[in-house]
């Protein structure tokens, strides 16, 4: 049966071999991000972010928003995907790790689609949203606590029948672990619980990665 599927080593190597779409540079950034504290939790997968690239490609994105860039890899992933005039807003709290991605961003021939914003997301949405910004699709990966809040600025700044994905739903299977009560496991339950019930949005929660929730927004009426 589909839901008795024991995701073994094996089972996992063999998806790998017989879907991943990989490269060199994709490949050096993930090693690179893997090398830094907390890189190797903290990074995209790499089946993540072929997934990330296929959902721009299918929802014919021009314009994507992301919050939450660490080393780049996922924004690199994204922009790849785009139409040479496409455009990616990305945002961190620092330049530092983005930094890093900088010259993936260049090597790939992408980095003139990909804009930087530094500084609190919360404040960067809301200075897209004075700047009347629209966005096909974002990707919401960043600090647990302000997911709800994220995930409000950002459905404000997506189209009508755009795409929100929002990463670590599950978050490392603490979620169903009713012992865990730390702010950021509270946190990933609360918008789950909330997605759930939030008619705006059509959703599906996959079981993959980390835990990835595929978010559409409805058209206004439907």
């Amino acid at each position: 049966m589909a839901d008795q599927l024991d995701i073994t080593p094996d089972l996992l190597a063999y998806v790998r071999d017989v879907s991943l779409r990989d490269d060199e540079i994709l490949r050096e950034l993930r090693e690179l991000t893997a090398r830094l504290p907390a890189g190797r939790a903290m990074q995209v997968m790499a089946e993540e972010g072929q997934l990330l690239a296929l959902l721009t490609a299918l929802t014919g994105a021009r314009a994507v928003l992301e919050v939450g860039t660490f080393t780049g890899y996922s924004a690199l992933c994204m922009a790849r995907a785009l139409p040479a005039d496409g455009r990616l807003v990305t945002c961190d709290i620092t330049d530092r790790w983005p930094s890093i991605g900088a010259e993936y961003w260049k090597r790939a021939g992408v980095s003139e689609r990909i804009e930087l914003r530094i500084g609190d997301a919360a404040r960067t949405l809301a200075g897209l949203a004075a700047e009347a910004a629209a966005f096909d699709l974002v990707f919401v990966d960043a600090d647990k606590p302000n997911y709800l809040a994220y995930y409000e600025l950002s459905l404000s700044l997506l189209r009508a029948g755009g795409l929100m994905v929002l990463d670590n739903t599950l978050f490392f299977g603490r979620v169903a672990d009713p012992a865990a009560r730390d702010a950021d496991t509270v946190a990933i339950r609360e918008l789950n619980a909330f997605l759930r019930d939030d008619d705006r949005v059509d959703i599906s929660m996959l079981v993959m990665a980390d835990g990835i929730t595929l978010a559409r927004k409805r058209p206004a009426g439907s």
